[in-house]
């Protein structure tokens, strides 16, 4: 208890002392007990008991979440299993505990959970015993928010690669263990996704969650592990369609969707289908209005999708048609920077190379050829005219 209280003093002072002198005092306090062995117990205790010598405190919480995780960090692999063990559950109450609190503090204390089940998984089944515990967990109140945080932070380390003291086979095998459970998490997100009002979440916020969870899934390689043909026709691309209607969710589902497209081969003609629609009601109006977000999100979106797969772009179809006008829409809108413009270059350079080059036969060259000689030349008069305008 005189620990933690000294911990807490020490915090309040370093955030908050008027005098120099007193907050480099604290900080050099601090940063000799983050060496020191109590600091395993006293930080674990800060998190998850609710009976603390001073009032509950973000900051001396926060700080005791970032001590556990650097520590894990950097001696997590010495620990015994039974140490690991009894870590791991501790961090499994306080996510429970706290995840209510500021977000800030939910996402350090499971980048320490993801930090300690890194570093356990050569010895036992770390990740099956927590999938386990997440079971239990999401049955509870307030739960779902706690669940939804270390899901969205557990993939992020298959894709970390600052993290040069774990080596690519450790890290390999990590990212098989936590993939073989792809299917429960994305039924998962499914389930909250179509839950609107359930574990103290309001829908938007809900979605947002939902959205930051299977992006980083996605970003992992959650749907290698699907049948192959089932990620097009996923009720879950349905609901990040549908996230593109709302403001607050817009820009994770636009991340959320260029990674798919990015990722798998039968989407993007899925998502060609739609561009009309997305052209119609989205891209029209933030035109007229002068949303910039909307805009640029659509053209990153759009562009990625025909870069994806020029040969549908070439069909010339009704479809591929809109794309292209829209994308031209887009590199005409006057706005500051070239930020939107140069979004899309990817895709114009692409689709100039494809069109050029042997994909496409011989003799159907010619009516290609003629068929996107407009659509170029309007691209030229748009960029002629934002240059004029900026200048």
């Amino acid at each position: 208890m005189e620990l933690q209280m000294k911990v807490a003093q020490a915090v309040h002072v370093l955030n908050h002392d008027t005098e120099s002198s007193n907050r480099v005092a604290a900080n050099q306090w601090l940063v000799q007990f983050q060496q020191t062995e109590a600091a395993w117990e006293v930080a674990t205790s800060i998190l998850t008991s609710d009976h603390q010598p001073f009032p509950s405190d973000f900051e001396v919480e926060f700080f005791a979440a970032q001590i556990l995780k650097r520590k894990i960090q950097n001696e997590g692999y010495y620990l015994q299993l039974g140490v690991k063990d009894a870590l791991l559950n501790a961090l499994l109450v306080a996510a429970k505990r706290l995840s209510s609190g500021p977000p800030q503090l939910l996402t350090q204390i499971c980048l320490a959970l993801s930090a300690l089940i890194l570093r356990s998984v050569e010895h036992g089944k770390p990740i099956e015993q927590l999938f386990y515990s997440l079971q239990n967990l999401r049955t509870q109140n307030d739960g779902i928010v706690a669940v939804l945080e270390m899901l969205t932070v557990l993939p992020e380390e298959i894709v970390d690669t600052q993290n040069t003291e774990i080596s690519a086979s450790h890290r390999n095998q990590y990212g098989q263990e936590l993939l073989s459970h792809t299917p429960m998490v994305i039924e998962f997100l499914l389930q909250q996704s179509e839950n609107k009002f359930q574990g103290g979440l309001q829908p938007n916020e809900r979605n947002r969650k939902v959205l930051r969870c299977l992006l980083s899934w996605v970003r992992a390689g959650c749907f290698s592990e699907t049948p192959e043909g089932s990620s097009p026709t996923h009720p879950l691309l349905n609901f990040v369609f549908n996230s593109l209607q709302v403001s607050s969710s817009f820009d994770l589902a636009i991340e959320v969707l260029v990674e798919l497209v990015s990722r798998h081969e039968g989407l993007p003609q899925v998502l060609l289908c739609r561009v009309p629609f997305l052209k119609e009601m989205l891209l029209l109006p933030a035109l007229t209005g002068g949303d910039v977000k909307v805009i640029a999100g659509l053209a990153c979106l759009m562009s990625e999708i025909g870069q994806a797969a020029p040969s549908l772009i070439v069909e010339a179809s009704a479809e591929a048609r809109a794309l292209t006008d829209a994308l031209l829409s887009c590199v005409a809108f006057p706005c500051e920077d070239w930020d939107i413009a140069d979004s899309t270059l990817q895709f114009w350079s692409s689709l100039a190379s494809y069109i050029l080059g042997p994909d496409v036969d011989g003799t159907n060259k010619k009516n290609v050829e003629g068929m996107f000689f407009s659509v170029f030349s309007a691209l030229l008069d748009a960029l002629l005219l934002r240059a004029q305008v900026i200048s």
